[in-house]
């Protein structure tokens, strides 16, 4: 009966000690500095430049090009994460963690179900006594209504239709604010490279929190164009905060 006692008070001592590492009312917070990777569950490629969110702060950073991200939270706090073509997560900082090692967390990718589409038709007959036709000579960019980029002057001597479609036609306004909006997408992924708040922080000294505000300020000045150079950006960062600083002693 003692034995059973003894291995019964053994096990209630160990299932006591799991639910206070589990449960985090019974956690002393820690503050530690999260160094993780995002990785897709299909094929576990990196996720660039994904969003991470911390639910109790609303504090945040984006993954780099290689997926990886540092933040720092507590050892209690869960993160949002959203990516375009995966779906929403939620994930929790381990209680035991201690910052030494980093971390793997995955997205599930968004899947679409795309029903069968058949395709019906006959392939048009040439007519016996038209031939197989001759090659033009006119320029690439002066056939048809196209023009990847603002037409001369000139082409309007030659195909008049087409110079006078590039600025009327609404077909190819749309397709220029698509070439337009895909070149700011690649600017953007570009500029994030060199402009984030890890770079901020190492180049000002400032804390997470402060380089939120120093950004803040910083994007509002609408100084840094999407296509500045790495050099460009760390110098316009170092002279724009001592700019900022003397602001706040004002």
């Amino acid at each position: 009966m003692r034995i059973v006692f003894f291995i019964g008070l053994l096990m209630l001592f160990a299932s006591s000690a799991s639910y206070a590492q589990t449960d985090p009312l019974l956690v002393d917070p820690i503050l530690v500095r999260l160094k993780a990777r995002l990785v897709s569950a299909a094929d576990s490629t990196a996720i660039p430049y994904a969003n991470i969110v911390n639910n109790r702060n609303r504090s945040g950073t984006i993954t780099n090009n290689d997926g990886y991200f540092t933040l720092d939270v507590l050892n209690i706090d869960s993160l949002i994460v959203t990516s375009v073509g995966y779906q929403k997560k939620v994930v929790y900082i381990p209680h035991n963690y201690m910052g030494y090692e980093t971390l793997t967390f995955t997205m599930n990718p968004v899947s679409y179900a795309v029903r069968e589409v058949e395709v019906q038709g006959e392939k048009p007959k040439v007519a016996g006594d038209l031939g197989t036709g001759k090659p033009v000579d006119i320029p690439v960019e002066l056939r048809g209504d196209a023009f990847n980029e603002r037409p001369p002057i000139i082409a309007a001597l030659f195909n008049p239709i087409s110079y006078w479609n590039y600025y009327l036609s609404g077909r190819e306004r749309e397709k220029r604010d698509v070439r337009e909006a895909i070149a700011l997408q690649n600017y953007w992924e570009m500029h994030s490279q060199n402009y984030n708040k890890e770079i901020v922080m190492k180049l000002t000294g400032m804390k997470e929190a402060a380089a939120d505000s120093f950004m803040l300020w910083f994007n509002a000045q609408n100084i840094l164009p999407y296509t500045s150079s790495e050099y460009e950006v760390r110098a316009s960062i170092k002279y724009y905060f001592e700019k900022y600083k003397e602001e706040l002693m004002q």
